[in-house]
């Protein structure tokens, strides 16, 4: 017996050549980016020694490219970039002020752990 409540929603996508194309540049464009993006950071985390003078911005650089790959994957997988704008701004601008803070914490925390260790030893 064959069910009538399912639907077949692949034969309802009303989708022509046109907006297939468009769709897979999108895909391959995603792709494309977030990949140069990760093998700048592999590169770079394999190209420079951790003890040069400019690791602690090479440090800040991963930060940033992380932030902007999950901006861009949130933007695209998760369909954020298809909302409004203003949808788009509460619900990123909280991550990236959160995101933000962690950092800010993280620091701070450091700081002050070296005044403790400076003081023992």
């Amino acid at each position: 017996m064959e069910r009538d409540d399912l639907i077949e929603y692949s034969l309802d996508a009303h989708h022509n050549e046109e907006k297939g194309k468009s769709i897979r540049k999108k895909i391959y464009f995603v792709t494309v980016l977030l990949t140069v993006i990760t093998v700048v950071e592999v590169l770079l985390g394999a190209i420079i020694k951790q003890n040069s003078a400019i690791w602690p911005l090479i440090k800040w650089s991963f930060v940033a490219m992380t932030l902007l790959k999950a901006g861009y994957i949130v933007m695209v997988f998760m369909h954020l970039g298809d909302e409004r704008p203003w949808l788009r701004y509460v619900i990123l601008v909280p991550y990236f002020m959160f995101i933000l803070y962690l950092i800010f914490i993280a620091l701070w925390e450091a700081t002050a752990i070296r005044d403790v260790l400076d003081k023992l030893f």
